[in-house]
């Protein structure tokens, strides 16, 4: 497998399980709150090291009581966790879950220490060279600056380390510094409210013209679609026992930067990625461990 270097984000997720979602305005009620380690950066790093990859996370979290449990999870999937360090006088990053008894999801985030990872926070060029020297594959998101990221795609471009990004958070404008990032990409995945807003459009080929040579569109249970310049292709999802689909896509993501690395053709690198999506429906929580690579490989024979 390949070293995979993650930059993003830690969050500490509050989650509520509630009978379903609400409407704006309006109050459901849920037994109970659960705590759990998240962020996008975390869950894909976790995803990737879960399904075989030596991978290196690095991020911020607070200097509060929430940052060494966040690292301490990270780090205990077997995610290299030293570039991960604690921001004096900043809070840990938050997010607040909403899950309706099929699965579904509404999530709201405070960045906190997320918000201040800059590329100076990073060490600078130095910094961000030493980090992905050597790296098989370089993963993003965005729930760190995206002038960080940009920095970070520079400096892969540069190293010729393949950028995959994983366009989310969609911000709602399309920002000149989102725009230079999209011609840095080699792959990228995003949902299909997400290709909207980016291409106007939820097929991938539209997404092409922005600057990535593959682009992936996520449809949940649906599976995903895909084009890398030679023709769109479907992949159906996998019908699996769904309890939670909080980290789903970070899961999808966390497999498809490993195929990506390694070359895999893009119909397979899909399909592998949408069963370590599916699987990490049927345990709770965002870090789930219903995903290993035998699961994966179990799932993609049985289903044919």
């Amino acid at each position: 497998m390949s070293d995979v270097v993650v930059i993003g984000s830690l969050n500490l997720d509050l989650v509520v399980a509630v009978p379903r979602l609400p409407q704006p305005g309006e109050t459901v009620a849920g037994p109970s709150a659960e705590r759990a380690p998240g962020g996008k950066g975390a869950n894909q790093a976790v995803a990737a090291a879960r399904l075989g990859a030596h991978v290196r996370l690095a991020g911020l979290v607070g200097d509060d009581a929430f940052g060494p449990d966040l690292r301490s999870a990270v780090a205990a999937h077997g995610v290299d966790v030293a570039h991960v360090t604690a921001l004096e006088g900043s809070s840990t990053g938050m997010a607040f879950i909403t899950v309706e008894k099929g699965g579904e999801n509404m999530i709201t985030i405070a960045a906190g220490a997320n918000g201040a990872l800059t590329p100076e926070a990073l060490g600078g060029p130095a910094g961000l060279h030493a980090l992905l020297s050597g790296a098989g594959a370089l993963l993003l998101q965005l729930e760190i600056p995206v002038a960080t990221c940009v920095a970070a795609a520079e400096t892969a471009r540069d190293l010729g380390v393949p950028v995959v990004l994983n366009a989310a958070p969609c911000p709602p404008k399309v920002t000149p510094e989102l725009v230079r990032l999209l011609r840095l990409t080699d792959a990228l995945v995003v949902n299909e409210t997400e290709a909207t807003t980016l291409a106007g459009s939820a097929d991938p080929t539209a997404l092409l013209a922005l600057g990535p040579s593959v682009a992936v569109v996520t449809l949940g249970r649906r599976g995903a679609t895909a084009d890398d310049g030679t023709g769109r292709i479907d992949v159906p999802g996998f019908v699996v026992p769904s309890v939670d689909a909080v980290g789903a896509g970070d899961a999808f993501c966390g497999q498809f930067v490993l195929a990506h690395a390694a070359r895999t053709p893009l119909a397979e690198a899909v399909r592998r990625s949408c069963a370590a999506g599916a699987l990490a429906t049927t345990a709770p929580g965002a870090q789930s461990a219903g995903l290993t690579l035998t699961l994966v490989k179990e799932l993609m024979s049985h289903d044919g």
